[in-house]
């Protein structure tokens, strides 16, 4: 009968045993997909986060391209009133030069 009493103490701790084995699976299964589920998390909030990033960056690209439009729409009318400014200088000297001379040999002040 001591035999039989062994036999089942056996049994009954390869049991436990087994149990306890099954149970650290089931923690550590259970541990790794909330790991899984955490970083799946986390890859969401970076791709939302790279995704907004994105966006901005074309908006500010989208705004430097209309700036660098404007500036060279205003270098553009910088020219041209330096051009007209020179054409009208060019006119108000000659228009002097006729009248000086004109003007019995007396040279025009110009102030």
């Amino acid at each position: 009968m001591d035999l039989v009493y062994q036999a089942a103490d056996l049994f009954r701790s390869s049991e436990d045993r087994a149990r306890a084995g099954e149970a650290r699976a089931e923690a550590a299964e259970q541990a790794q997909l909330e790991i899984i589920a955490a970083t799946e998390r986390k890859l969401r909030d970076a791709s939302r986060a790279l995704e907004e990033a994105r966006r901005r960056i074309e908006s500010q690209q989208e705004q430097l391209d209309a700036a660098e439009f404007r500036a060279q729409a205003a270098e553009a009318e910088a020219r041209e009133a330096k051009q007209s400014l020179a054409l009208v200088e060019d006119a108000i000297r000659r228009r002097l030069l006729l009248t000086s001379g004109h003007d019995d040999g007396r040279s025009a002040a110009v102030a």
